[in-house]
């Protein structure tokens, strides 16, 4: 689920035209849900979608919630039961 904030410029800097370019091209599973989308036609652009995720993915990576269960980088200890 994508965040509300806009990711920080270190986030949104580490995103690469590269990246950008690959990550825009659309996976078969990804086609069957979205057909081949037309920007002409007022489909959203999929680089700028492309842009967008990755700023995001970089955002949680670099300013990670330790509070999520995904953010956060916990030793076995934390959770594990002590003797």
């Amino acid at each position: 689920m994508p965040s509300m904030k806009e990711p920080s410029p270190e986030a949104v800097a580490n995103v690469t035209e590269e990246n950008v370019e690959t990550r825009s091209q659309l996976l078969p599973e990804e086609k069957a849900v979205e057909g081949d989308l037309d920007p002409a036609q007022g489909d959203l652009d999929p680089k700028v979608q492309a842009a967008v995720i990755l700023a995001e993915s970089e955002e949680r990576t670099i300013h990670a919630d330790p509070d999520d269960a995904q953010g956060g980088h916990r030793q076995s200890s934390d959770t594990a039961d002590l003797p």
